[in-house]
């Protein structure tokens, strides 16, 4: 069967790309689009703005929040085997996270709480409707951020400099934002999630996904850090200059944060990867759990995880990127497309994104698996430029 995929198209797709690396809005950039088993990888520019090594499809990224998925994906191992319960309160294994106390209001006091109504539940975490989460909203200068911030447990280079023990010990001296699941607040979720699969399973989490899912798919270039060996494939990192536009070094591949193990593996967004590993990876979700003779999941689990499990209140009060939620939901770990309203939103279409620019979505309907990475810091200009660009070009190319 054919791909249904236009050579001249694709080209197009290459031009788009190539304009944000020739305006230095980012050093390089590798793209990859496959449909009905044929795979087209495209790697423009070089990992640094010196332009000296060439990126290519074995170069290595910071993934951040595309670490979700994969966090979800051993969760719901676990599930499968009666070690969790979606619905089983997580006090048993996180002894911390119990007799939560809730703010009266967000940006309250620390000491101006009531009871929890329920206990905090799996999931709450697979959905993040725990109550607590990452601030993308007005109220940076509430007490609770300010306290997240002393607390050190949120870090994006590359994970809080503290142990799975203390770090959600400190995550429990700290009032919820929210009741146990009424409100969906981004991140924090899969931190915990982290801890949780690491008690469940009896082994280190980094541990739990190399022998459960790397492993299993070959993902010989993923995990928490880079070793001294393959350093010199990880791309450079930038972050925007919000007054200038400029790429500021946000992190230096020949002295990266990432070259070392990190003292708390985060679920929610500490990992490394390449490109490759990650199609291996998103071509598992597309094949209903499956890639080869390897089951990672049943299709049942996936179909959950990638099932819109949020409310239309939910989703309105939700403190993310505005419109996000017009046509998109939240499963387990990922979001979905719950309406097209766009050239490249495709009803049934999951995936997620990172925080240094890097993509991912599959999409069933198209029998397709797209993957965009760059290093770049900047949500909002990353968010609103080449994403959107990439994603348009994606689908553009089908040609059936």
């Amino acid at each position: 069967m054919s791909s249904g995929l236009s050579k001249a198209r694709l080209g197009r797709m290459h031009q788009t790309m190539a304009s944000y690396v020739e305006a230095r809005e980012v050093p390089g950039v590798v793209t990859l689009v496959s449909r009905r088993g044929e795979v087209h990888v495209d790697a423009i520019g070089s990992k640094a703005l010196d332009g000296r090594d060439p990126i290519g499809r074995d170069t290595i990224f910071r993934i951040a929040s595309m670490t979700k998925p994969i966090t979800a994906v051993a969760t719901l191992i676990l599930i499968e085997e009666c070690k969790l319960r979606l619905d089983e309160p997580v006090d048993r294994l996180l002894p911390e996270l119990a007799n939560r106390r809730v703010l009266k209001r967000m940006d309250g006091p620390l000491d101006e709480t009531v009871p929890a109504r329920r206990p905090l539940t799996v999931r709450d975490l697979l959905t993040f409707r725990m109550g607590f989460g990452m601030s993308l909203d007005p109220r940076a200068a509430a007490p609770i951020n300010k306290a997240v911030a002393e607390t050190q447990i949120q870090s994006l280079k590359p994970a809080p400099p503290l142990a799975p023990d203390e770090w959600i010990k400190r995550l429990g001296s700290l009032p919820l934002m929210q009741q146990p699941g009424e409100r969906w607040l981004y991140h924090t979720g899969s931190d915990v999630l982290g801890v949780l699969i690491a008690r469940a399973s009896g082994k280190s989490f980094e541990a739990f996904l190399g022998e459960r899912i790397f492993q299993p798919l070959g993902m010989k270039d993923t995990g928490f850090s880079v070793p001294r060996a393959k350093l010199g494939r990880l791309a450079t990192c930038y972050a925007v200059n919000p007054e200038t536009r400029a790429l500021d070094l946000h992190d230096d591949a020949a002295d990266s944060a990432w070259a070392r193990p990190p003292a708390f593996a985060a679920g929610g967004g500490g990992l490394v990867s390449t490109i490759e590993d990650y199609y291996t990876f998103g071509s598992m979700m597309l094949n209903g759990g499956r890639h080869g003779n390897e089951r990672i999941l049943s299709r049942q689990s996936v179909e959950a995880m990638t099932t819109d499990q949020l409310t239309a209140d939910q989703k309105a009060t939700a403190a993310f990127f505005p419109g996000f939620f017009d046509s998109r939901g939240w499963g387990f770990g990922v979001s979905v497309v719950t309406r097209r309203d766009g050239v490249s939103t495709s009803p049934g279409q999951f995936g997620w994104s990172g925080a240094f620019g890097t993509q991912w979505f599959s999409d069933p309907r198209e029998q397709l698996t797209a993957l965009l990475m760059i290093q770049r810091l900047d949500l909002g200009a990353t968010a609103a430029g080449i994403r959107p660009d990439f994603a348009t070009s994606v689908y553009q190319a089908i040609d059936d």
